[in-house]
């Protein structure tokens, strides 16, 4: 495919402070052996070199454009006002944030499923987090699954495939459809974003690592430690969504399943003394689906993970000693790291808990 026969991919960068990554991110787009792309780098009011150094870039291509904020934006409120500055004639979005990169074939492996499905609007791959691969991904050698079936799947099998907006290709005429895009209610708005997305799409895969993502103990990821979101944004999606891709049964069963282990999880807490802040948290976030955080299934909770340490007193008590060793040291990078904290996928704000 030549560049002239090449849709448009509109690629957003949203940035805060991410001068010591900046440019390799940047670089990895100029790097893409896919060239009809345009990028928007969104600076939310950096206090270091981050806006310069975009602006440095733009300079040298006219398809960089900067943008900047005139205050402050929460991170998940500064995503969705960065996916507002792609372009009307792009015909794909690709978010890649400002400490992540792409790897050279990202944009043409993923635009060649889209533009090979008509029906596909979004497409994941694998992903590198450190050393580590991560996401389920498609049976191989599928690339494209129909949507509402793999939903279904995701909620049955508990897969793992969606990875962060990082390691996903958008429809742009999805993405200017949903405004806002992205639920800044939810910590983990861009797994929400695709749940939402494939009840009408299907969902395209490349078997290949793409993306890569720094391991990165930010302000967003020690609260999401400290608080545990996954099971409040799990039970959320499960409220919000079961009932389009499962059967009434199916939904029962799901939700059951995911309350055992999110009050087995607030059992064992009770063992650590937690404060206020984090009862308050998951009581609200039950609440906003209609739960209403049952005392009586905490002290259950708590029976039956002291139950697991009875049978598995080894594995009870190491699990035990490195969660407490994760909240020492997410509360430790989160007073090292004095930002205002805000979505990332990897970085949501306090204030979009409410």
């Amino acid at each position: 495919m030549n560049k002239s026969s090449q849709p448009l991919v509109s690629v957003v960068t949203p940035v805060y402070n991410d001068e010591e990554f900046l440019a390799e991110c940047i670089e990895s787009v100029l790097a893409q052996t896919y060239q009809n792309w345009d990028y928007a780098i969104v600076d939310n009011c950096s206090t270091d070199r981050s806006n310069a150094i975009a602006h440095q870039y733009a300079a040298k291509d006219p398809r960089i454009r900067v943008y900047e904020n005139r205050e402050y934006l929460k991170v998940i409120p500064n995503h969705n006002h960065a996916l507002r500055q792609i372009s009307p004639a792009s015909k794909y979005c690709k978010m890649v944030f400002a400490d992540d990169w792409m790897f050279p074939e990202c944009l043409e492996k993923m635009v060649a499923v889209a533009e090979g499905h008509a029906s596909v609007g979004l497409v994941g791959a694998y992903g590198l987090r450190g050393r580590q691969i991560i996401f389920s991904g498609l049976a191989y050698p599928s690339t494209i699954v129909d949507g509402r079936e793999l939903c279904r799947e995701f909620f049955l099998e508990q897969l793992r495939i969606f990875g962060s907006a990082t390691n996903v290709l958008y429809r742009s005429d999805l993405v200017r459809g949903n405004d806002p895009f992205f639920n800044e209610a939810n910590l983990h708005a861009d797994t929400e974003a695709c749940v939402a997305l494939l009840r009408k799409c299907d969902f395209g895969f490349v078997h290949q690592v793409l993306t890569f993502s720094r391991e990165q103990a930010s302000s967003l990821n020690a609260m999401s430690v400290d608080l545990a979101t996954n099971y409040a944004s799990m039970l959320h999606d499960l409220v919000t969504y079961g009932p389009d891709y499962l059967t009434p049964d199916e939904l029962e069963l799901c939700l059951q399943r995911h309350l055992t282990a999110y009050y087995r999880y607030l059992g064992r807490n009770l063992l650590l003394n937690r404060g206020e802040k984090f009862w308050d948290f998951h009581r609200r976030k039950m609440a906003a689906v209609g739960i209403r955080l049952s005392r009586l299934r905490v002290a259950g909770g708590l029976l039956g993970a002291l139950g697991d340490a009875v049978l598995n007193p080894k594995e009870s008590i190491g699990r035990l000693l490195k969660r407490r060793h994760a909240l020492k040291f997410a509360a430790l990078k989160q007073n090292q790291r004095r930002e205002p904290i805000g979505l990332h996928a990897k970085r949501q704000s306090q204030n979009e808990n409410s």
